[in-house]
């Protein structure tokens, strides 16, 4: 599941959001070669009257569009998939993105105080060590590092400052699969047929938080 914004905007109009969600739509359909992705609505309920009045004109707007819109979702869908893409300010997807690093950190704490409990517990994690390994490379950070800014024009994917060879080497593919992919031709035909405005410039992030690409 991709979730834009991360972050670039922490205040957003219900218009920037549509923005967001056509972009982030093309990415999707250019990378993940799916023609009409989904695009949720994060929110605190699924329900039309949930939420506040900038999220609720963004989903009047989001259901009037050429999108395939789901509706809204909440927090759980991200790693759920229960949509290709969610939209979102980026004060609140910040919010999820550290959150849920967070958690991640956690589990791996967590593991590791109850392997080396004991004895039995120690001999059970060597047992374990090869499906220990593969959670830890599906949580691994490192394989979903770089951060795309849509809305420019030209492709621009932000890597973390703490990247390692690693980690700066995905936000290289990334970077490369985008410019391989047309995506800034789809994300302007889309704006036309949307009647946005492509001016003034709004850029937002995008990243890929789930630990299966859902």
């Amino acid at each position: 599941t991709y979730v834009l914004d991360l972050g670039a905007n922490a205040d957003s109009t219900p218009e920037q959001l549509l923005q967001f969600a056509v972009m982030g739509s093309m990415l999707v359909a250019s990378v993940e070669h799916k023609e009409r992705p989904t695009v949720g609505l994060l929110n605190i309920g699924s329900e039309d009257i949930k939420g506040n009045e900038v999220v609720k004109q963004a989903a009047e707007l989001l259901r009037a569009s050429h999108l395939n819109f789901y509706g809204n979702i909440e927090g759980n869908d991200i790693f759920k998939g229960t949509t290709d893409l969610v939209v979102c300010d980026g004060f609140v997807g910040n919010v999820a993105l550290k959150a849920s690093e967070g958690v991640a950190q956690m589990m791996g704490r967590f593991l590791m105080q109850e392997f080396k409990r004991n004895w039995l517990t120690k001999l059970m994690g060597l047992v374990s060590l090869p499906v220990l390994k593969a959670f830890k490379k599906r949580l691994d950070p490192r394989e979903y590092n770089g951060a795309s800014f849509l809305g420019l024009r030209g492709i621009v994917v932000k890597s973390h400052g703490g990247a390692d060879s690693l980690a700066f080497l995905t936000a290289i593919h990334t970077a490369v699969e985008e410019a391989r992919s047309g995506v800034l031709r789809r994300i302007t035909e889309q704006l036309e047929i949307e009647h946005i405005q492509t001016q003034p410039v709004v850029t937002a992030n995008i990243n890929n938080p789930s630990s299966d690409k859902e």
